[in-house]
Parts: C-alpha cells; structure tokens; sequence
C-alpha cells in the first residue's frame, strides 16, 4: 500500500528531518506537520519539511496514511491513547522516540488488532546535541540504523509497515527489527549512557570551573568532544530516564564499578589492560577513523 498523506506530529529535529528526507527522496504527498511550539511547525513550513501547518492534529492524523509521532516519550503515550480510536485499520502510526518496551506496552490493547490501526515502533540512530526545526537535516538518517521493534510479528510485515521501510531505506538509512526489550537494553548501554556521562561531566564542570571561565578554552577536542551531548535538552531525556530507568541504572552501576576498578590501578599495569580493552573496542567499530 503507497503511502500518499503523512501527518508529523512534533517537527522538531528528528520529525523535521524525517519531512526533509521525504521530499528529497521524491515524496509527492502532502506532509502535515503540528508542534506545541508555534514557533516549530512555521520554520518546518517555511523549510519545507511539511507542505502545511495543521491546525488540528487530529483531524490531520485521521486524514494520513502514516502517523508519525515525535517529541519525548510520555508525549509519544499520550498521542497513542488520543489517535486510537480516531484511526482505521489501514493506518499506520510509527514513532522516532528512544525507548520502546513502555511504548508497545501501552500500545498493546489498542494496535494492531482486528479493525485496529497499525503501530510499528521506530528508533532512527542518528541525531544531534542541538534540537528544533531549524536544526533539521534530510541528510541526517544516511549510513544510520533505524531500529524497528515490532509490537507483534503480523504488524512488522503489513503492508504499511513495508511501505514505510522501503521509505526508510531510501532516506540511506539500515532498518534492523529488534525485540522491544532488548532495545531498551541496547539502548540504555549505547546512547542513554553516552548521554549522562556528557550531561555528569559538564555539571561537574561547571561546579568547578564556572568562575574561572577563562580556563575553559585551554581544553581541546577531547573536552568537546566529551561534552557535546551536554548540550541536549532535558525534557527529551526525563521521558527517558523515567521509562528505561532500570536499564540505564545498571549501565550507571557498571560504569561506576569501572571507574573504581581505574582510579583503585592508577599505579599499576592493569591500567595498560584497560587501554588495550578500550582501543580493541575502538577498531571493531569500522566507522571510527
């Protein structure tokens, strides 16, 4: 089934992006776009990211072929509750957000059942530190994975759920289909904990150093490097916080017991062990220069 109406609701980064990477790629559909920002959904116009503003969600979700949700996590629960009873059985409702076992679970009883819409839950691995409309790229997904995590087995192969991967892969993008549980693992170790990391390092930083800013540029590409995602906005990442917490305390827990085991061998050889663990990590990823 062609996808030929697609309704963005939340065109900030990812979602503007998404609309960017539709008319490159030859899209010739109309693309309604909503953001609780004013501001968003206008520089998404006046980007062509969408073709109009829609000034009532719903009514343009229910006009769409495919539905596609950004914003944080606990936005993405509260649309799936508001479309349902709205949508047909030939909808589809698709998401960019970051954490998916809490997502299918409230999605449960109201997708992909007899005479229910579709949801097919989406994580595209690409992004930045700086968010909005104004920051969007149609280039952003080329050479990324775009994570789908299947709520049922019959959903992840309909036809609109193909339609919307044929999409995926034109925008240059690596779809792989996950269990929903183990993305929130994968997730929590590969990209929730690069975050807080970042987001730990500058607030230390800031303690230490905010009086002396003049210190601040003697730092070279390792400290920008080291602190760019604490430049991401907190309410993305409370969403996720509260619906990966256990995930991502773990992940926290061993990066705590690490660090330990480092500062306790400062002195001796197991720190070289260490850099050797970390730099054979560095050379299995084919992308790092």
């Amino acid at each position: 089934m062609p996808i030929e109406s697609v309704a963005i609701l939340g065109t900030g980064l990812i979602g503007s992006s998404v609309g960017l990477a539709l008319r490159s790629h030859g899209f010739s559909g109309s693309i309604a776009g909503w953001d609780p920002n004013p501001g968003q959904v206008h520089v998404a116009l006046r980007r062509e990211a969408i073709t109009v503003i829609a000034d009532d969600p719903l009514a343009a979700a229910a006009e769409a072929n495919l539905i596609l949700l950004g914003g944080p996590v606990f936005t993405i629960l509260e649309w799936l509750d508001r479309l349902a009873p709205l949508l047909r059985s030939h909808q589809l409702v698709t998401d960019v957000g970051s954490v998916k076992g809490a997502l299918c679970e409230h999605a449960r009883s109201k997708y992909n059942g007899p005479g229910q819409p579709g949801f097919l839950p989406g994580h595209p691995m690409a992004g930045k530190e700086l968010s909005g409309a104004e920051n969007a790229d149609a280039g952003l997904f080329e050479d990324a994975v775009w994570l789908f995590t299947p709520c049922n087995q019959a959903e992840g192969s309909s036809p609109a759920a193909q339609a919307w991967r044929t999409w995926v892969a034109r925008f240059g993008a690596r779809p792989i289909d996950m269990d929903p549980a183990r993305h929130d693992i994968l997730c929590a170790w590969i990209s929730h904990l690069p975050q807080l990391v970042s987001t730990a390092m500058c607030a230390l930083l800031e303690d230490e150093f905010a009086a002396n800013a003049d210190l601040l540029p003697i730092g070279g590409r390792a400290l920008r490097e080291m602190t760019r995602l604490g430049a991401s906005p907190f309410s993305m990442w409370r969403d996720i916080a509260h619906t990966n917490s256990d995930a991502i305390a773990r992940s926290l827990d061993a990066l705590e017991q690490r660090i330990a085991h480092i500062r306790e061998n400062l002195k001796t050889p197991e720190l070289r062990d260490q850099f050797d663990r970390a730099n054979r990590f560095r050379l299995r990823d084919p992308r790092n220069p």
